[in-house]
Parts: structure tokens; C-alpha cells; sequence
């Protein structure tokens, strides 16, 4: 079974979501702001696609953050409590299945030819 994680106003978890049942492929949604990631699952993140890509730059939470937790985040150790405390900067979706990191972020050819 496939989990999709992430924040149900976000419109790329929107499109991911709308995808994946367009395609007749179960999943169940975890909402961050319901239920959060555990510190376990946010490293198990980390391990599979990297700091750099798990921390969504782009975003307003990151721009609004001191330039002292932006620097505190280039180490997992420093950046985990900084990430579980302002969830919206973890980059989404997150694609799980059986326990295993898939994707972060949507690109529909890549999941077309990943999930097929």
C-alpha cells in the first residue's frame, strides 16, 4: 500500500493525489499538520534523498527562518528539530510504499514509469 505524505493545500500534493487515483492506484494521505512525522520517519527521508533535497528551500517557512537555523540546517543532527518544528519545510509529497521512501515531489513521468 502506498502512503502519500504531505499538506492537503498544497497544490503539488493536490496533483500528486489527483494522479495517483486517476490512475487506479490506491494510497492513503497523512496530513503533516494532523499527524506529523515521527523524527525516525524524517530521517529515514534524509537517508533516502538527502538533506538538500528533503529541506524545501523555495518556500516562505525557509525564508523566514534565522540565518542561524538556514546554517543549523546543513547538518542532519541540527536540522531534524528545526524540520519537525516547521513542517512546512519539508518538500512534498513524499511517496511511500511498504515502508520505503519512493519519491519526494511530483513529476508524473517519473512516477508513470516508476508505479507502471
Amino acid at each position: 500500500m502506498f502512503i502519500i505524505y504531505g499538506i492537503p493545500n498544497c497544490d503539488t500534493v493536490k496533483k500528486a493525489r489527483a494522479w495517483l487515483t486517476e490512475q487506479n492506484i490506491e494510497y492513503t494521505f497523512s496530513d503533516f499538520k494532523k499527524s506529523a512525522p515521527s523524527a525516525e520517519l524524517l530521517k529515514t527521508w534524509i537517508d533516502a534523498f538527502g538533506l538538500d533535497v528533503v529541506i524545501n528551500k523555495r518556500g516562505t517557512t525557509w525564508r523566514k527562518l534565522s540565518t542561524e537555523d538556514q546554517a543549523a540546517c546543513a547538518a542532519v543532527k541540527t536540522a531534524l528539530p528545526i524540520l519537525l518544528a516547521n513542517l512546512s519545510m519539508i518538500k512534498r509529497p513524499i511517496l511511500m510504499k511498504d515502508d520505503q521512501p519512493i519519491f519526494i515531489g511530483f513529476d508524473p513521468s517519473l512516477w508513470q514509469a516508476k508505479l507502471k
